[in-house]
């Protein structure tokens, strides 16, 4: 059966004939420089504590994130991946009359809102790359290392499709936006908590953008109770197989999502692994580094060859355009090339004729072009 996410090995192994451990994974957006030395180095010191339950509060780890975003640990509530979190924050949603996705959309956002019959109304992105409101990436040379700003993406008309009667409406939305890359600016989007009587935005690939490149809607989240944001640990620290995300909103809410949920949702490896890279500032400047002029290698590369359009994005993937059938290019790539990339046939706007691709090392990165040519 054809997977709805990015990174089943599995799957891909069974098609290239080969052991999972032997496909390279373009097709999960997870930061190829990890997991760090501090995460692994921290889990081997909690082993011993496998024998106690966590702390059902979370103490330690909410403290770590309180000061990492400088808000009171009230506001935040770690779960098991921001996935759990988004199940919680969709049954808020289906309690409104309807709530507004921005599409393209990750497939997990319909999964959590059908889950509660919530109501949505979709609103899509204009792709074409040759519009005036098109994302743009300028890079320029400076010490020899790349370095890369961003114009914002330019949202749909959200605001003037709401209905004139009053309605209480929900908005989600991510930024920067999945399968697109695109961000978009704060200040656009802070008109919208005026607006809709609750918007969830998730932020899971925020971390991938240096501090004064990010958009995040976190310093305004003590002045909007009907805001909530999503983060994840796991793609930019390379930990997904521990589960661990956050949600940042008033304390109300989230009080009311632990009464929710089950106990412990987050387990003592996984709790300890985030303490520990929450403090690793060199892991973060390594990333940054290494995104920026890898993000460039992919995307030149891409435009290079015929028949593909890469849209430049401001995250650690790319979607591609492509002219021939893509369920055909993953084959291809699997038995040829022992390759897996994201195929968007999860993406009804988008089908057979797109691909997503993470960014990964140079080398890594021109294996797929040499294959992809």
């Amino acid at each position: 059966m054809r997977p709805r996410h990015g990174g089943n090995l599995t799957w891909a192994a069974s098609l290239a004939g080969c052991s999972p451990s032997m496909i390279l994974d373009f097709s999960a957006s997870i930061n190829p420089l990890g997991p760090p030395h501090s995460a692994i180095a921290a889990i081997h010191n909690h082993l011993g504590d496998l024998r106690n339950y966590p702390d059902p509060n979370y103490q330690e780890l909410r403290q770590a994130l309180s000061q990492f975003h400088r808000l009171s640990p009230d506001w935040i509530l770690p779960g098991n991946g921001s996935a759990e979190l988004l199940t919680w924050a969709s049954r808020e949603l289906a309690e409104l009359d309807a709530t507004y996705l921005l599409t393209p959309a990750f497939g997990d956002y319909l999964r959590s809102l059908k889950a509660f019959n919530t109501k949505i109304v979709r609103c899509p992105l204009n792709l074409d790359t040759s519009s005036a409101t098109t994302f743009v990436e300028v890079s320029v040379e400076a010490s020899a290392k790349v370095v890369s700003s961003f114009q914002p993406q330019v949202l749909p008309q959200i605001l003037s499709n709401l209905p004139s009667q009053p309605a209480q409406i929900g908005l989600l939305l991510n930024n920067p936006h999945n399968p697109t890359g695109w961000l978009f600016s704060s200040k656009e989007i802070l008109p919208y908590l005026e607006q809709f009587a609750l918007v969830v935005v998730d932020e899971a690939f925020m971390d991938f953008l240096p501090p004064d490149q990010q958009q995040s809607l976190i310093e305004w989240v003590s002045d909007y109770p009907n805001l909530v944001i999503l983060r994840s640990l796991t793609k930019f620290y390379s930990l997904p197989g521990l589960r661990i995300g956050y949600a940042i909103a008033h304390p109300d809410r989230l009080q009311r999502w632990q009464q929710w949920r089950d106990p412990w949702s987050v387990n003592t490896l996984a709790a300890a692994a985030a303490v520990a890279v929450l403090q690793d500032t060199t892991f973060q400047q390594q990333t940054w580094d290494w995104l920026a002029e890898a993000r460039s290698q992919l995307f030149q590369g891409l435009s290079d060859l015929p028949g593909l359009s890469p849209l430049a994005g401001a995250a650690n993937y790319l979607l591609v355009q492509s002219d021939h059938s893509v369920m055909q290019l993953q084959q291809q790539l699997l038995k040829q090339s022992r390759i897996l990339i994201r195929d968007c046939m999860s993406f009804p706007e988008l089908g057979d004729r797109y691909f997503r691709v993470a960014v990964r090392t140079l080398p890594e990165n021109q294996r797929l072009l040499e294959a992809l040519k």
